[in-house]
C-alpha cells in the first residue's frame, strides 16, 4: 500500500473514530455523572449507586453486545453494496433486542442474589440498591432498541447522528439529576433512586430521538428500515455473532462488578475508592473502543468488498491511532489526579484510597487498549467465539479468581509486597484485584493478536 493510501486510511479511522468517541464519553458521561454527585451527595448513596450500577451495567452491557453483532455483520453488506438486506436485520435487530430485554432484564429484579458476594451490607444500602435496580428496569429496552439504531449508524458510516443524540442526552441527564438527587422544583431529595430516574428516562428520549432521525434522514432511505415479523433465520444469523460478542462484553463488565461487590469487604471508603478508579478506567475505555469499532467497521466493509489487503491496513492504522489515544489518556490521567480526585468526591478517606489505586491506572489502561482493538478486529472477521473463550478463561479465571485468591481468599496477603510498591496505601484485597487484572489483560492481547496474525496471513495469500 503507498503512503498516500495510508493517510486516507489513517484520515478515515479518525474521521470515523471521533464521533464515536464522542458519542461513547456522551454515554458514559450517565456514570460520571451520577458518581460526582453521589459522591457530594452522601457516602451511603455512592455505596448504593456503586453497587446497583455494576449490577446494571453487567446485565445491560452483556446484552448490548449480543446487538453490536450488527455492526460488523451490517458493515460487511455495506462494503458488498446489498442495503436492502441491512433493512431486514435492522429490523430482526429490533426484536431481539425487546426479548432480550424482557427476559434477560429480570435479573435486575433479583439483588439479593447478586449482592451475596459483598458480605455485610446496610439495610439502607440495600434498599437502596433494590430501587435502583427495579427503575433500571424499564430503561433496559429503551437501551437495547437504541444499540440497534447505533450499529445501523455505525456500520454506514454515519457515527455523527449517535453523537448528536448522546450529546444531547447529556444535558437532560444532568439537569434531571439535579433535580431528582437533591430535590428541587419542590421534588424530595432521592439520592440514587433519583439518578436511576433519571437515566431510565434518557434511555427513552434517546431511543426515539434514532428513531426520527433514522427515518427522516433521506439517507437511510436506500435501506428499506423496516420491522417485519420475527424470522428465526435471521435470529440465527444475528445470534450466531451475537451470543460470543454478548459473552466477551459479559466477560469484561462482570470483572468490574464483581471487583466492586468484592471491594464492599473491605468497607465504604474501599468501596467508594474502587468506584473512582473503575469509573475512570470505564471512561478511559472509551477512546480505545471508539476506534475499536470504527476499525472494526471499515475493515468489514473492506472484506466486504473481498479487498484483504485494505482490511489488513486499516487494522494496522487502527492500533497505532489507539496506542496514541492510550498514551496521551494515560499521560493526563498520570499528571491530572488531584484535579481529577476534586472532581469526584469530597470525602478525604475516599479520595485517599482513589489516589492509592490510581497509581496502576496508566499500566491497565495502555493493556485494556492493545486487547480491545484487537478483539474488534476480530468481530470484522465475524470472529467471536476466540475472543470470548480466552477473555473468559483470562479475565475471569486468572483476573477476577486470581484477585479474589490473593485478596479475599486462601491466599490473602501474598502479593502484599507488590500492592505496597504500584499502589502504595490501599488496601490489600481491591489492590490484588486490579494487579492481576492487569496481568490477565496483558496476556488475553497477545493471544488475540497471535490469532488475528494467523487469520489475516491465511487471507493475504488467498487473495
Amino acid at each position: 500500500m503507498s503512503a498516500n493510501t495510508t493517510r486516507q486510511v489513517q484520515k478515515s479511522l479518525i474521521h470515523q473514530a471521533w464521533p464515536i468517541l464522542i458519542a461513547q464519553w456522551a454515554g458514559m458521561s450517565f456514570a460520571v455523572l451520577d458518581t460526582m454527585m453521589l459522591g457530594n451527595f452522601n457516602a451511603q448513596s455512592l455505596q448504593a449507586m456503586s453497587l446497583a450500577a455494576s449490577i446494571f451495567i453487567t446485565v445491560n452491557i452483556s446484552l448490548t453486545g449480543v446487538i453490536h453483532a450488527l455492526i460488523p455483520i451490517c458493515s460487511q453488506l455495506f462494503g458488498a453494496n446489498k442495503t436492502e438486506e441491512i433493512g431486514v436485520l435492522w429490523g430482526q435487530g429490533i426484536w431481539i433486542a425487546l426479548f432480550l430485554s424482557l427476559s434477560f432484564g429480570l435479573l435486575l429484579l433479583f439483588p439479593d442474589i447478586w449482592l451475596s458476594f459483598s458480605g455485610e451490607v446496610s439495610p439502607e444500602v440495600r434498599a437502596e440498591v433494590k430501587n435502583y435496580l427495579l427503575i433500571s428496569f424499564f430503561a433496559v429496552p429503551a437501551s437495547l432498541m437504541f444499540r440497534a439504531v447505533y450499529s445501523l449508524c455505525t456500520s454506514t458510516s454515519r457515527p455523527k447522528h449517535v453523537m448528536y443524540i448522546n450529546v444531547a442526552s447529556i444535558f437532560i441527564k444532568a439537569f434531571l439529576n439535579w433535580v431528582l438527587i437533591f430535590g428541587h422544583f419542590g421534588l424530595p431529595a432521592l439520592g440514587s433512586t433519583g439518578a436511576a430516574i433519571s437515566t431510565m428516562l434518557v434511555s427513552w428520549f434517546t431511543f426515539i430521538f434514532g428513531l426520527w432521525i433514522v427515518f427522516s434522514d433521506d439517507y437511510y432511505q436506500q435501506f428499506k428500515l423496516r420491522l417485519g415479523l420475527p424470522n428465526i433465520k435471521h435470529f440465527i444469523e444475528i445470534l450466531k455473532l451475537g451470543l460470543p460478542m454478548g459473552g466477551s462484553y459479559l466477560v469484561e463488565v462482570s470483572a468490574f462488578t464483581f471487583m466492586a461487590l468484592l471491594a464492599a469487604r473491605e468497607g465504604m471508603h474501599v468501596s467508594g475508592g474502587h468506584q473512582i478508579m473503575a469509573n475512570l478506567a470505564a471512561l478511559l475505555y472509551m477512546m480505545p473502543q471508539a476506534i475499536g469499532v470504527a476499525t472494526a467497521a471499515l475493515s468489514a466493509q473492506a472484506i466486504g468488498r473481498r479487498d484483504f489487503p485494505l482490511s489488513y491496513l486499516i487494522s494496522k492504522q487502527g492500533l497505532l491511532i489507539g496506542f496514541m489515544g492510550a498514551f496521551i489518556s494515560s499521560a493526563l490521567v498520570f499528571f491530572g489526579k488531584p484535579f481529577i480526585l476534586f472532581l469526584y468526591t469530597s470525602d478525604v478517606a475516599v479520595a485517599a484510597m482513589a489516589a492509592s489505586l490510581l497509581v496502576l491506572m496508566p499500566f491497565f489502561h495502555i493493556l485494556d487498549y492493545f486487547q480491545c482493538i484487537i478483539t474488534y478486529i476480530l468481530r470484522a472477521h465475524k470472529i467471536a467465539t476466540i475472543p470470548f473463550v480466552t477473555q473468559t478463561v483470562l479475565l475471569s479465571g486468572l483476573g477476577l479468581g486470581g484477585g479474589y485468591y490473593f485478596g479475599y481468599g486462601p491466599g490473602q496477603g501474598q502479593l502484599a509486597w507488590l500492592s505496597t510498591i504500584v499502589t502504595p496505601g490501599a488496601a490489600i484485597g481491591v489492590s490484588s484485584l486490579w494487579i492481576m487484572c492487569c496481568t490477565a489483560l496483558m496476556l488475553c492481547g497477545l493471544i488475540l493478536a497471535s490469532w488475528y496474525k494467523i487469520v489475516i496471513h491465511r487471507l493475504l495469500n488467498e487473495k
